[in-house]
């Protein structure tokens, strides 16, 4: 139980830091409404992710059972691969990397990138979703902690960004950097894991 717990806080907390199209909405909504009146936009992902969440979960769980493995293995090269990214991200870090206020993208244009953002289509297939089907049919307590602990650190982390680029007017450059670091670390250990069940899963 307490490694879906890990799992789903590690995956969410790589999904905040990392720069991407809804972090950057969510902070041209502070430039422009102010963080307070933005906070309600932390909650868009829990919305916006169950028509995902159903259809991944239906396709994956008609398949053969034997295919599971395969997917999973795939989730763990995935991960692997934005540990890479993420690692290139910290080496060439720069605090222009998310630059709002010489940016052209319009709060439109951000929201229409967000719903068409393969990010959580991907996450969902490869990771996730195979994830919770071998931790509900354990126990159905393990695909519970693994949704809960994934959707509590990422709405959490977003109403941090929020609260911190509303109040301070930035986000520490240094802080930022470490946490990118972190998340790549954090991304391997989890792809390298991913592997290693994919090998010995039942």
């Amino acid at each position: 139980m307490f490694q879906y717990l890990i799992i789903g806080i590690t995956y969410a907390f790589a999904a905040v830091v990392q720069p991407g199209p809804f972090q950057v909405f969510l902070l041209n909504q502070v430039l422009s409404k102010g963080w307070k009146r933005t906070l309600p936009a932390a909650f868009g992902p829990l919305i916006s992710d169950i028509p995902v969440i159903i259809i991944t979960l239906f396709l994956l769980n008609n398949f053969p059972h034997k295919i599971i493995p395969l997917i999973q293995a795939a989730g763990g090269f995935f991960l692997l691969w934005l540990a890479y990214n993420s690692y290139k991200t910290w080496m060439n870090y720069s605090s222009d990397i998310i630059d709002l206020h010489s940016g052209q993208t319009t709060l439109m244009k951000a929201v229409i990138v967000n719903l068409l953002n393969p990010n959580p289509y991907v996450g969902w297939s490869l990771i996730l979703g195979p994830l919770f089907l071998k931790g509900w049919n354990q126990t159905p307590a393990n695909g519970i902690i693994l949704v809960a602990s994934f959707y509590i650190t990422l709405v959490s982390g977003m109403i941090a960004t929020i609260v911190i680029f509303g109040t301070t007017g930035k986000l520490s450059s240094k802080i930022n950097k470490s946490l990118i670091g972190i998340s790549a670390i954090a991304l391997a250990c989890f792809g390298i894991y991913e592997l290693i069940s994919a090998v010995i899963i039942k």
